[in-house]
């Protein structure tokens, strides 16, 4: 396991390999609000680490690893990538819960609260990412 690192070359941010268990969900939503409030973009802080919680539970419960890589990489001024990579090549799949259902709608939560979503496959695995923005200041206030 490995502590929070910043990038060493490319676009800033910070990324860390946790055990697939509950209690990585925390420290994922810490490396994800840090980072973002290193970068001055609390108001992101919220939805990301909301969906941050939601792919790492994902993690846990379908990738049956033992490690995952969680990352956080800001894009722009405005925009950050949260992604959570892991051992499994099961794609995430979005699904509709019944009303009393406990689980089931993490991506759900993920795809409101994101600009955009998805997920690559590769060899070792595959990374679940999602893209969250600032929202442009109302010009009338």
């Amino acid at each position: 396991m490995t502590a929070a690192e910043p990038n060493a070359t490319g676009s800033p941010g910070y990324s860390e390999t946790m055990p697939c268990d509950a209690e990585s969900v925390g420290r994922a939503r810490r490396l994800v609000a840090g980072s973002l409030g290193a970068w001055g973009l609390g108001d992101l802080v919220d939805a990301s680490t909301l969906v941050v919680s939601e792919l790492v539970a994902n993690a846990v419960k379908h990738a049956r690893c033992l490690l995952f890589h969680v990352a956080v990489r800001r894009l722009t001024d405005h925009s950050v990538l949260v992604f959570v990579a892991d051992r499994s090549r099961d794609v995430p799949r979005m699904t509709c819960s019944s009303d009393d259902s406990e689980d089931g709608r993490g991506l759900v939560l993920v795809d409101a609260l994101s600009d955009r979503w998805g997920y690559e496959r590769h060899r070792s695995g595959k990374t679940v990412w999602a893209e969250l923005r600032l929202k442009a200041e109302d010009p009338e206030q």
